[in-house]
């Protein structure tokens, strides 16, 4: 598989999937995406910027059907592109954005679906619009379907190690306790990554919460064991960084 670094190489192979789409509109443009930067081996922010610049040239009323097409296909850097194309909507399309990544955790059936566009989506909405975006957390929170669950605490993890506000990180750390009873696998990763991170970051609020912690019966022993991995690498941390 060819290999891929750098943006001009980049840029220079979207000049002629870019060219077919002003020619021959969305269909034609995505097979050519594809050929020409989807099989090839691309780190992640070149993926990135690959959907940056499909956002800048693509018009807002197309991009959705763009997204549609380019997620049926097979290649996992698809998750990438969608993660990062909802995310630059999201200023002007919170809830459909929110809605098409759950949608898209849901039809790619994987951690990695869950955890590319979880970060890209539910995690920077979280960071940059936690007003609006913990709300609809709680929803997916609730949800039914285990990658949406999923996708909570990777959200979680995305925007407290980015600095999310702490009246915020608590908000999310009860949430998170609220799924603590799950016996679901891929649940279990994605909420004990939020709640491990939180720790790590904000033994303080763990700390208010350590009597339910040690006494609900409700509180399993992995979520119990990912707040004591956290707080051992709080304590790290901590002495890393001070003085």
């Amino acid at each position: 598989m060819e290999i891929i670094g750098s943006r001009a190489t980049v840029k220079a192979l979207l000049a002629g999937p870019f060219l077919i789409y002003k020619e021959s509109g969305g269909d034609s443009f995505v097979k050519s995406f594809q050929k020409e930067i989807l099989s090839k081996k691309i780190r992640y922010p070149l993926l990135e910027f690959s959907g940056i610049e499909i956002y800048k040239l693509v018009p807002e009323n197309e991009q959705i059907n763009i997204l549609d097409d380019i997620m049926a296909l097979p290649e996992s850097g698809r998750y990438v592109i969608a993660g990062i194309i909802l995310q630059k909507r999201l200023s002007k399309h919170f809830e459909e954005s929110l809605l098409k990544a759950g949608e898209y955790i849901i039809s790619g059936n994987d951690w990695l679906a869950c955890d590319t566009i979880g970060e890209r989506v539910m995690g920077y909405s979280l960071l940059t619009d936690p007003e609006q975006t913990v709300p609809a957390l709680n929803l997916l929170n609730q949800s039914e379907n285990k990658w949406l669950v999923r996708s909570v605490g990777v959200a979680t993890h995305y925007a407290v190690k980015k600095g999310l506000k702490k009246v915020f990180v608590e908000q999310m750390f009860q949430m998170l306790l609220s799924c603590a009873h799950t016996t679901d696998f891929h649940t279990k990763k994605g909420i004990g990554w939020g709640a491990k991170t939180i720790s790590k970051f904000h033994p303080e609020i763990v700390s208010k919460y350590n009597e339910q912690i040690e006494n609900d019966p409700g509180i399993r022993q992995w979520f119990k064991t990912k707040i004591r991995i956290g707080l051992g690498r709080s304590y790290k941390y901590a002495s890393r960084y001070s003085g």
